[in-house]
């Protein structure tokens, strides 16, 4: 029996870029917000979201009608575990877009931690979310001192799809612009918007010296966007370990994983979408930009 197809969404960039940029100029018009600020890592994801809210601001301001002019503002928070390359990345990007930046190496606070929470610095993996809530912090605090909102970066694999962010740090933010974009189709909007050079960047969230998305997960953001699309559509656990798409993908990427075979891959997949994910979801959910999403081969 042939097998039924894992429909993967496609966009056109134009009208996703107009979706997103107006959804948020209603956004910071509605609670009277005077733009918003977002962290800048030189990263796909965040790079992206800057572009989209700059073309989307820019838009609103060019409209003489409107007085009160919106601005976006890129905060650059580099710690002793992220890689030079990333501050440089993430000035470029604010050069290219013609953004406000002020760079902050939040180490000083990071430090300051172990007077009230050693035991947070104790592992690298504690320590990670304590310098992602750090972060969440300054930018909370600048947006509420500038009367700007707080523009997430987070895409939709990540933090939908297997919850792949810090409660209360990353994921406190007061909207989702690419929240409905996976990453392959946010690497899609990065080219439209004039960033190819950015937009197959390695992922890290630069919390540990050496980190990697791919080494923390064991599989690309490709696999977890097919792994939540088939479960959206129906697909159960067995049916998408067996199936053409996930093996073919998932295969590729076994002799540098950390699993072992196909189903550990899909399996911890499912887990972190019921068990992380949704989880988060029920205590802090952004709302997401929507997006036109064309599931019937459309471009």
């Amino acid at each position: 029996m042939k097998q039924r197809e894992i429909i993967l969404p496609t966009i056109n960039s134009e009208q996703v870029a107009d979706e997103i940029g107006n959804y948020l100029v209603r956004i910071a018009v509605k609670v009277g917000a005077r733009g918003g600020v977002l962290g800048l890592s030189g990263g796909v994801d965040s790079t992206t979201t800057a572009a989209l809210a700059k073309r989307g601001f820019d838009k609103y301001n060019a409209n003489p009608m409107n007085k009160d002019k919106l601005e976006v503002v890129g905060y650059l928070l580099p710690s002793n575990t992220n890689n030079s390359e990333d501050l440089e990345d993430g000035l470029k990007v604010s050069y290219r877009l013609g953004l406000r930046n002020e760079t902050q190496n939040i180490e000083p606070i990071v430090e300051a931690h172990r007077f009230t929470n050693p035991e947070a610095l104790k592992n690298n993996y504690d320590k990670g979310n304590l310098m992602s809530r750090i972060r969440a912090n300054v930018l909370s605090t600048k947006a509420a001192t500038e009367r700007k909102v707080v523009l997430g970066t987070g895409n939709k694999d990540e933090d939908f799809g297997i919850g792949y962010y810090t409660l209360f740090g990353d994921g406190a933010v007061h909207c989702s612009p690419i929240g409905n974009l996976s990453k392959r189709l946010v690497r899609q909007m990065a080219t439209y918007l004039g960033f190819k050079d950015l937009a197959n960047r390695v992922p890290s969230a630069g919390l540990e010296l050496g980190q990697t998305d791919f080494k923390d997960l064991g599989y690309d953001y490709d696999v977890v966007e097919l792994v939540v699309e088939g479960i959206e559509q129906g697909f159960d656990l067995e049916e998408l370990v067996e199936h053409n798409q996930v093996t073919e993908l998932v295969e590729k990427q076994l002799p540098k994983s950390r699993f072992d075979n196909i189903e550990q891959v899909v399996r911890d997949i499912f887990y972190r979408h019921y068990k992380v994910a949704l989880p988060k979801m029920e205590i802090m959910h952004p709302p997401a930009a929507p997006v036109t999403l064309n599931y019937g081969g459309g471009k």
